[in-house]
């Protein structure tokens, strides 16, 4: 078997179901301001059950890319040191505010900025993160080469605003499901917005790749390859045409479905761009990979934590469904 390629799919599903699943509470705390008190309650009270198992799923693609492919672990962590530790930080601000802007009165403001200044910061991070890896890092006799800031760049900056549009849309369609009233009408307005700017800064994004590294190009834009992979830009504006009719009939729950198609087409693209490679351009994932006796005992264990993380995940989702009230939620 293959273990190497085998892990690099469980991880890219686990990097997947990250973003689509804390890319909506990352969302909700981005939108926070925009919001008035009784809506910030029933926003908050829409994700406080969930928040916290949807970054499981963090814990198993960084700690699943440190023990199957650590080669790829230490070249990459040095190039985005900075913008981890934001994120990490990030994280930690919205994740105290859950608990203790239930707690006061006169100082909750406070923790209502922490939360949406850390999901701000944490997203913009995990944008620039992934801006890094597209550019590309720079690796000699398989150690990471670069300077302090070569994470910081034009590219990684304009995809640290495409995801923070991206996660905030997704923010909006969640809250369009599970709330009702005044923050319901106002989302659908700014859903539609937000739809513009997201799928202008994904197009943007991926019009940029091809000109960061010629083997992206070539692969995209040559016979037969560009006639097989037509079919993901193809998708994504049937998606973008879907979501914005769902949007435009009241669909709250095809809205956020259709986002997702757009967020798996876009994830499709990127893997496509860098594939074979886990530190693009530089090192393989079968380079980077562990030796396979222990993919092989990780694996074992994968084949049943996997399965009970995604039921036990599922189960909280159908246990909480429905829609939320400011004075109805996991703090009351």
């Amino acid at each position: 078997m293959d273990y190497a390629l085998i892990w690099a799919v469980i991880i890219a599903f686990a990097v997947f179901a990250y973003v689509i699943l804390d890319g909506f509470d990352l969302g909700v705390g981005i939108l926070f301001p925009s919001l008035n008190d009784d809506e910030k309650d029933a926003a908050m009270n829409s994700i406080a059950p969930i928040w916290d198992g949807n970054e499981t799923w963090l814990v198993l693609g960084g700690g699943g890319l440190f023990a199957v492919f650590p080669l790829a672990y230490a070249i990459i962590m040095p190039a985005v040191y900075a913008p981890i530790i934001a994120m990490l930080i990030g994280l930690i601000f919205r994740g105290v505010a859950f608990e203790y802007r239930y707690r006061t009165k006169k100082g909750r403001y406070l923790w209502d900025w922490s939360f949406a200044g850390g999901s701000m910061v944490a997203t913009f991070s995990q944008g620039m993160i992934l801006g890094t890896l597209l550019q590309g890092i720079e690796v000699a006799d398989r150690q990471y080469a670069g300077g302090w800031f070569d994470w910081l760049t034009p590219f990684s900056l304009f995809c640290g605003l495409a995801v923070t549009a991206g996660y905030t849309l997704l923010g909006g369609c969640w809250l369009l499901i599970k709330t009702s009233g005044s923050i319901e009408e106002k989302l659908f307005l700014k859903c539609k917005k937000l739809t513009l700017l997201f799928l202008g800064a994904i197009g943007v994004v991926s019009v940029w790749l091809p000109f960061i590294s010629s083997d992206i190009a070539a692969r995209w834009f040559t016979f037969p390859n560009a006639a097989g992979f037509f079919l993901i830009p193809a998708i994504s504006a049937f998606a973008a045409y879907q979501l914005w009719y769902a949007l435009g009939t009241r669909r709250a729950g095809a809205a956020y479905c259709w986002t997702l198609m757009i967020y798996l087409m876009a994830f499709a693209g990127f893997a496509i761009s860098i594939f074979p490679y886990m530190v693009p351009r530089a090192v393989t994932l079968w380079d980077a990979a562990a030796p396979d006796n222990s993919l092989a005992f990780l694996f074992a264990g994968a084949v049943v934590l996997l399965p009970i993380i995604i039921i036990y995940s599922a189960y909280s989702y159908w246990v909480f469904r429905g829609k939320v009230r400011a004075d109805e939620g996991y703090h009351e």
